[in-house]
């Protein structure tokens, strides 16, 4: 499979994809597949510690869990990705996972055409029994335990949140955050800073805008960028509050430790796929596929915060006290998708240029 560069940003029509209903008819009802290969691809390379890494790392865990064979298309880029699609099939792709917003259309239209399962994210309601899956990845139930931690770290009274679009997932956790925090001291102003609509891979401008909410008095930054993340941290870095305090970073999807040589990061909101996957895994060979969505959270592990060396004894005590309560069901953390309902828990808001 060749590699090519980059992710669509932003959300894409889907509408090709439900007129293609008649389509998906033809092909017949959902039967069990006879698993063998399965594809990820990924706008680019998984080597961010993040978005495009945890998809590829889990592809590889689910396939050798199963001892399947994986093929894996990272740098693909955010324009046309029928090409690629269309190599994985002829490949003989039993399963393509399609991780990024932008390939909703384009991924299913080939799958209907090559007659091969497809798995999109971040669109409930569109499933077809045998040929098409959503999975949608919120890490809100662990962002807002971020919130909590966020609210007991910081010495300012300010905190901040940088991302790098306003797209559900990180919509849905930069609100959980900002409830976490709400929940935990409601003196504690959040400042909300957007780097531009389909800012993912920009690390010089998450490196700007980070700078820009430390400047504001922020001394824990939320970050959500996929390749922004990587200037986000660099900011923190290099940052102290006016009074000369430290300031800490609260990643979101990987685990930045091995390249945290500054001793910024206080954690991060883990998502691990491999459950997620291995579910669709089973499913093809259930016939169930398509039948119900896919989604992450606490109880099965698939979302978790990251207990790292800078978080208190005391304090992680009572994040799993928290934990717990979500877990069980006696505590309900909301996800918010609207970018308005977003901007209304925040104390203040920088949209992003236009």
């Amino acid at each position: 499979m060749s590699k090519i560069s980059r992710r669509m940003a932003g959300k894409t029509a889907i509408a090709v994809v439900l007129a293609a209903g008649a389509s998906f008819a033809m092909i017949g009802a959902a039967q069990a597949v006879d698993v063998k290969k399965i594809a990820v691809m990924t706008p680019e390379e998984p080597n961010d510690y993040g978005w495009n890494q945890q998809a590829i790392e889990a592809g590889k865990a689910v396939a050798e869990k199963y001892g399947l064979e994986f093929m894996p298309a990272t740098g693909l880029g955010y324009g046309d990705v029928h090409p690629q699609a269309r190599e994985l099939a002829d490949d003989g792709a039993s399963l393509i996972i399609a991780h990024a917003s932008g390939y909703n259309t384009a991924v299913p239209e080939v799958g209907i055409e090559k007659k091969v399962p497809v798995a999109i994210v971040d669109k409930e309601g569109t499933g077809k029994a045998g040929v098409l899956a959503d999975y949608t990845v919120s890490g809100h139930e662990g962002a807002y335990l971020a919130g909590i931690l966020a609210a007991k770290t910081t010495q300012t009274k300010t905190v901040g949140i940088c991302v790098s679009a306003e797209v559900p997932s990180w919509n849905s956790q930069s609100a959980a955050f900002a409830l976490g925090v709400k929940a935990t001291d409601p003196n504690v102003k959040i400042h909300y800073a957007v780097i531009g609509p389909a800012a993912y891979s920009d690390a010089a401008g998450g490196k700007r805008v980070t700078e820009q909410l430390i400047a504001a008095g922020a001394d824990v930054v939320f970050g959500q960028g996929d390749g922004a993340s990587m200037g986000m941290l660099q900011a923190v870095d290099g940052g102290k509050t006016a009074s000369g305090g430290k300031v800490w970073f609260i990643d979101v999807i990987g685990d930045k430790t091995p390249i945290d040589k500054k001793n910024s990061l206080l954690s991060s909101v883990i998502w691990d796929l491999t459950p997620l996957y291995s579910e669709m895994v089973e499913d093809l060979k259930a016939d169930k596929f398509g039948t119900h969505e896919y989604s992450l959270g606490l109880k099965d592990g698939s979302i978790k915060l990251l207990h790292s060396k800078n978080i208190p004894d005391n304090v992680w005590a009572e994040l799993e006290t928290v934990r717990g309560k979500i877990v069980d069901g006696s505590l309900k953390v909301d996800r918010i998708e609207d970018t308005a309902k977003v901007h209304a828990l925040m104390n203040e808001v920088t949209a992003a240029p236009q």
